[in-house]
């Protein structure tokens, strides 16, 4: 597979440092986008120590195929897909015993989506509210739901979609890292096809930017860098009242022949 990515963060016009971090690891097809949150720095800390734990959780497991997991296998999911369940779960743990080892980092947490790429099967973690869509053709999809207080009532069909944009509950996430000793890693896999872009993003982004803005934005910059940067202008446009991070990862072939063939006996198996 040929893969292009792009990957933009930037502060916003209303904060005054950036707690998002990300990670583009092309080694491991990893990517991360990270929103932290707590007083003083803090949510700068908890989403640094996130994306550099899951990096290094990944490179520890290239080294020793026998590396222990941190929590239980899903037989759901792929071995991968684990690791990097197992990744989160062990973040989750690095910035716990960070919070209680540093005064003035009480209370700080982060948000986490993460994406593995192993060949064309994507393999997806989330906790919080950050987000992941799908591209594909002329259609975006959501592929994780986010964990917030609206976005439960929203499922629950007990407020609209548009009661909960107006909100003024809309920023309270149900989950995130390092509020727990043990977190809850939502888990998903998909096949990608040739065309195919994923986006992962921070709130910043989707606050004030809707999907069908993003969709046009991506259809009409081809290069993932350009529409990446795009993105975040336009976040900063309409306001620019958080930090915006934003990757894109576009699949531009898959000429392997026996690829498709292995993927869907994989997914039936």
């Amino acid at each position: 597979m040929v893969i292009a990515v792009g990957a933009k963060t930037d502060v916003g016009l209303k904060r005054s440092h950036n707690e998002d971090n990300l990670c583009v690891d092309p080694d491991f097809g990893l990517y991360v986008v990270c929103d932290g949150m707590g007083g003083s720095n803090a949510g700068e800390v908890a989403s640094r120590l996130a994306v550099e734990t899951i990096q290094k959780h990944f490179r520890e497991a290239r080294d020793n195929a026998t590396l222990p997991l941190m929590g239980d296998y899903d037989r759901q999911f792929s071995a991968k897909t684990n690791r990097l369940a197992s990744a989160i779960r062990l973040a989750n743990q690095a910035i716990r015993v960070e919070a209680k080892a540093q005064v003035g980092q009480e209370g700080m947490g982060t948000t986490v989506v993460s994406a593995v790429l192993n060949g064309p099967v994507l393999s997806i973690a989330h906790v919080g509210d950050s987000r992941m869509y799908l591209i594909r053709g002329e259609t975006i999809k959501p592929l994780t739901a986010d964990h917030s207080l609206v976005a439960e009532q929203v499922r629950r069909g007990l407020m609209t979609e548009e009661q909960a944009e107006r909100s003024p509950q809309k920023n309270i996430i149900t989950r995130a890292l390092g509020v727990d000793d043990t977190v809850d890693v939502e888990l998903d896999e998909i096949p990608l096809m040739q065309g195919d872009t994923v986006l992962l993003c921070s709130d910043g982004l989707t606050r004030g930017v809707q999907p069908a803005e993003i969709l046009d934005v991506i259809r009409h910059k081809k290069e993932p860098q350009a529409a990446s940067e795009r993105l975040v202008e336009m976040a900063n446009a309409a306001g620019g009242l958080d930090n915006t991070t934003v990757i894109l990862v576009n699949v531009q072939d898959t000429t392997d022949p026996g690829l498709w063939q292995r993927v869907w006996k994989w997914l039936l198996s």
